[in-house]
């Protein structure tokens, strides 16, 4: 893993779902519905859609699960859902919060109203970490998993140039693994 640099699996800008932090919900996912038709053969889906400002800089990441989560806004209201299940509530507690807080009981035109007048901005996770574009996928891998995040910024002199995505390490990691001689 040393040897390989970020850019050589990075995906660029170019090939990436980058929208207007100020874009709704819907135009957020025709983007990222648009950038996956072209993707690179083999290459792992997109599961999020990068934010810009309106000087062009990336301030935000919009993934799956934070879209349809801002899709119910009653989630707000129950806090930190990450602490909630990393504290081990049951299957039955967890059923009865959604029953007594109606959550996804709206109808569709609800549901489709928020998408379109929900901005970017208010729901995307700021992105601050990144990783320099000639740092070793082992550099690269350990910020993944220290900062645990789906994806980091590639930089070259500052400027961010590409994504480098926790499913395309996962892939290469694995391919590495199944290519390893036995030396016992």
């Amino acid at each position: 893993m040393k040897s390989k640099e970020v850019q050589e699996l990075m995906l660029p800008l170019t090939d990436y779902a980058v929208v207007s932090q100020d874009a709704n919900l819907l135009e957020a996912a025709m983007a990222l519905e648009e950038a996956q038709d072209k993707l690179p053969p083999g290459r792992q889906p997109h599961r999020a859609v990068l934010a810009i400002d309106q000087s062009g800089k990336i301030v935000g990441k919009l993934g799956h699960l934070a879209f349809l989560k801002a899709l119910e806004p009653k989630y707000s209201s129950i806090g930190d859902l990450g602490a909630l299940s990393r504290v081990g509530l049951s299957p039955d507690f967890i059923q009865s919060m959604m029953e007594n807080m109606d959550l996804w009981k709206d109808n569709m035109t609800d549901i489709c109203r928020r998408a379109r007048s929900t901005r970017v901005r208010e729901v995307m996770h700021p992105v601050v970490e990144s990783v320099d574009l000639h740092a070793t996928l082992s550099e690269a891998l350990h910020k993944i998993i220290v900062n645990q995040t789906l994806s980091l910024l590639v930089t070259q002199h500052g400027e961010v140039i590409g994504i480098l995505r926790l499913s395309d390490l996962y892939v290469e990691v694995v391919e590495r693994i199944k290519n390893c001689t036995e030396t016992t």
